[in-house]
């Protein structure tokens, strides 16, 4: 297929590109920068520019392309000033809705839009066990979360088959959240995150890639999916396992107050709980790589 790409210089955006390219399909993507992006993604065919929050894209970017896959978005990780929190907004809501929008006035629209969202779409849950069918929170991110999603349903009016990623904590190679907290973990200064008793809903990168590509090829699927691994866990545990795996100790817990103190709001969705549960993955028949986390963080830090 001739596939669009939005983020695709991103963390997850580089690694779903060298998938498809060797998957053979051809590749267009959307940067701000579009010089840069094709420097550094030469497996892309062609790039053209895009101001996600300003305006559309060109009709151009979508000829020949029979779908779309939708990553771009201010990341979330930092402090949530006002001015962050409408960048971490406009960005997934007014972007998806200007990416809708554009292939509104295509003669022949894509087949399919798989658009990214986040777990955090759930709020913070305690231990419910959450899927695909429960209803979202009410906090900030969940609210963008919801109204990102909404835009995305929007491509439905052209009868594209919508497929909305809801994806946990990244584990990857070169970025994602180790990148955050490996430095803290060396230096023997990882562990729980407040109580540690809230649950992480994590997922390794080739995972969420692989749910893509499966999304991309299997007519059947849409709606909702949830992007985790089978098994989430405990802050503490997770924690302690990461410990393990990088041979440091992990029990010095860094206190909530200090957290907010340091983080402000942001501090809010490492302390949140959300045992999310990828049911529709399951019904799909989808196999994860890295149901397990321990195998998963050493593939992750493998160099």
């Amino acid at each position: 297929m001739r596939i669009l790409v939005t983020g695709a210089t991103g963390f997850l955006g580089t690694r779903l590109c060298q998938a498809l390219q060797e998957a053979g399909h051809t590749l267009v993507a959307l940067s701000r920068d579009p010089a840069s992006a094709k420097q550094r993604m030469p497996m892309v065919d062609q790039v053209f520019p895009w101001a996600p929050i300003q305006s559309l894209p060109p009709a151009e970017a979508f000829d020949g392309v029979e779908a779309v896959i939708h990553l771009a978005g201010e990341t979330v990780a930092g402090r949530w000033t006002p001015a962050k929190k409408q960048l971490i907004h406009d960005s997934r809501v007014l972007g998806t809705r200007h990416l809708v929008e554009a292939m509104k006035e295509l003669k022949t629209p894509p087949k399919v839009l798989i658009s990214a969202s986040a777990i955090g779409y759930y709020g913070h849950r305690d231990d419910e066990a959450l899927t695909e069918e429960s209803p979202p929170g009410s906090d900030f991110l969940a609210q963008v979360c919801r109204a990102w999603e909404e835009e995305a349903l929007k491509a439905e009016e052209l009868s594209l088959r919508v497929v909305r990623l809801r994806i946990g904590i990244v584990l990857g190679p070169g970025g994602g959240a180790l990148s955050a907290m490996q430095p803290l973990f060396q230096l023997g200064l990882g562990g729980p995150l407040g109580s540690g008793r809230q649950w992480w809903s994590w997922v390794h990168r080739d995972d969420v890639v692989g749910l893509m590509e499966h999304a991309l090829l299997d007519s059947h699927l849409s709606g909702p999916v949830n992007a985790t691994a089978p098994q989430p866990l405990p802050q503490r545990e997770f924690a302690r396992t990461l410990g393990r795996v990088l041979q440091r100790p992990a029990f010095l817990p860094a206190p909530a107050f200090a957290l907010k103190l340091v983080l402000g709001a942001f501090s809010g969705e490492l302390l949140s709980s959300r045992r999310v549960l990828p049911q529709r993955a399951q019904e799909i028949g989808y196999s994860f790589r890295f149901p397990e986390l321990e195998p998963a963080l050493r593939a992750a830090l493998q160099r």
